[in-house]
């Protein structure tokens, strides 16, 4: 088939999940101590750089006290112009992903201006992410979320720590983000006149791993799909030679797809996503289900996860479906205050329930926790 995929813009999702600690004193006369950058394509880490940096001027006692970073610590760091073509390349064509990311993008655009170049990029703040999708909770200070979430955070007040607990809860944002508002706003836009080579090594990019994909146009989901494997229902996807196959191909920008881990949360995920979303170029089906109900009104169906030593979680509370997440950790599983806060949550729907009893029929989960 000829390549349709001419003169539009692809959709690149990569973040940069920065902290960093500064010396204290007067606005935008601060200087950076200790920076840390976690390059992230929403599923793992693919870069990082951490660095403690000699500000060459003195740290407020305070901020020693609560960072623990001293002015001998920092004598033979190197100073901020040193690391800066460091800061550049790895924030290339990145949103900036920060707790409080106005405070982290300041210093960091300030500190350029000083070496006369101006550093732009856009920026998402997980402080106003987790108050959309994690409402009502009493804090949203970062050591608090963690504690809420059971996100392990290890050198709370050093940037390396902070950095990498922001990544934890930017994934677990980006997973109850039904409605896909984070990457369309994190979208960065490129022209190319060129885009099949690009659209054919991205699917060559895709995992042969059971989850659900996003076919996107500039500014709208124009799909959705599931598959054991994103890679083989993405590719059958871009063969089909029906006019309705073909107007999508043409107006494609990008795939972004999520991992689930199993068959059960990709159903899950994809009926729910496509009731949220409505993309044009998905068909309706409308099932009749009768009314259906759990022979346990209290259960947390435990299953694998996307990768080793996660698993996944599907919360039931008084015969109702709650909803989903993942997690790494015991103390989360079996902290039901916990999985309240973490679940993407679900439409209690009959044909989501439906879902959940078929399943359970024909599979078996690793664990069945009744509470």
């Amino acid at each position: 088939m000829e390549a349709p995929f001419l003169d539009h813009e692809i959709i690149i999702n990569l973040y940069a999940i920065l902290d960093i600690e500064t010396t204290g004193g007067k606005f935008n006369e601060e200087g950076i101590t200790e920076i840390a950058i976690y390059k992230f394509d929403g599923h793992e880490i693919v870069d990082q750089f951490i660095s403690l940096v000699n500000p060459e001027i003195e740290i407020q006692p305070f901020v020693v006290n609560l960072t623990g970073i001293n002015s001998g610590m920092l004598k033979n760091a190197p100073k901020f112009y040193e690391v800066a073509k460091r800061i550049v390349e790895i924030t290339a064509d990145c949103v900036l992903v920060a707790h409080n990311a106005s405070f982290d993008n300041r210093i960091l655009t300030t500190e350029f201006r000083r070496l006369g170049f101006e550093f732009e990029r856009k920026t998402l703040c997980t402080v106003e992410l987790s108050q959309k999708l994690i409402p009502d909770l009493p804090s949203y200070k970062l050591g608090n979320l963690c504690k809420t979430l059971g996100i392990p955070l290890s050198g709370r007040h050093r940037a390396d720590g902070d950095a990498l607990a922001t990544v934890l809860l930017f994934k677990l944002l980006l997973n109850k983000d039904s409605f896909k508002e984070i990457v369309k706003e994190a979208a960065v836009k490129e022209n190319r006149r060129s885009m099949a080579p690009k659209l054919l090594s991205m699917i060559e990019e895709l995992p042969s791993k059971t989850g659900v994909f996003y076919i996107h146009s500039s500014s709208n989901i124009l799909y959705i799909g599931k598959g054991k494997s994103i890679k083989k229902a993405v590719n059958q996807l871009f063969l089909r030679t029906s006019k309705r196959a073909i107007f999508l191909q043409k107006e494609v920008v990008s795939v972004t797809y999520e991992e689930t881990g199993n068959q059960l949360i990709a159903e899950l995920k994809y009926a729910e996503e496509l009731k949220i979303n409505q993309p044009k170029y998905n068909l309706f089906s409308k099932n009749k289900f009768t009314q259906i109900s759990f022979s346990n009104a209290n259960l947390v169906l435990v299953d694998k996860g996307r990768n080793l030593g996660e698993k996944s979680v599907v919360l039931i509370e008084n015969n109702e479906l709650k909803g989903y997440c993942f997690t790494h950790l015991g103390h989360q599983l079996n902290n039901i205050e916990i999985l309240r806060c973490m679940i993407s949550p679900m439409e209690n729907s009959i044909h989501n329930r439906a879902i959940i009893k078929q399943y359970l029929q024909k599979n078996n989960v690793e664990k069945l926790i009744r509470f």
